[in-house]
């Protein structure tokens, strides 16, 4: 925890519960549920656009990755952050290093995820950086984690 005082949550953990705040209070207009889906990918794909050096580009790649892997997941943010759901369980979301003034942008998975592998498994991946091989376990990840 990065606080002053030690006993509270951070100025990046307050700004995170706004932003989910915000987004339980988002105005629920008269949308049909296509175009609901129309903006929750928008709002994921201006959230990753405004990432900045190379964590903006393993977002957007990432964002192509799930999103074709895994086409059943609905996109929408969690926490400010780009996050994808399966049946309205968020199942795993990108994190940039600037969110909690880490030093790499994360892939994390909550427990809805099918990673499951004994008695301990990742549940959160670093990335620095995204090559062929990468992308192949990523999508192998994805797959996994929706059960496929």
């Amino acid at each position: 925890m990065t606080t002053t005082d030690q006993e509270g949550f951070s100025a990046a953990e307050k700004a995170a519960m706004k932003e989910r705040a915000a987004e339980v209070r988002a105005p629920k207009k008269r949308m049909t549920k296509a175009e609901k889906a129309a903006q929750a990918r928008k709002d994921v794909e201006e959230k990753i656009a405004s990432y900045t050096g190379s964590d903006k580009e393993i977002a957007q790649r990432l964002h192509h990755i799930i999103t074709t892997t895994a086409p059943q997941l609905e996109p929408k943010t969690w926490y400010g952050m780009p996050a994808y759901a399966l049946d309205g369980q968020i199942l795993c979301f990108i994190q940039d290093a600037a969110k909690f003034g880490a030093r790499y942008l994360t892939l994390g998975f909550n427990d809805a995820a099918q990673l499951d592998h004994g008695m301990l498994w990742p549940t959160a991946y670093a990335i620095t950086a995204l090559d062929d091989q990468l992308e192949a376990q990523v999508i192998a990840l994805v797959g996994k984690a929706v059960g496929n």
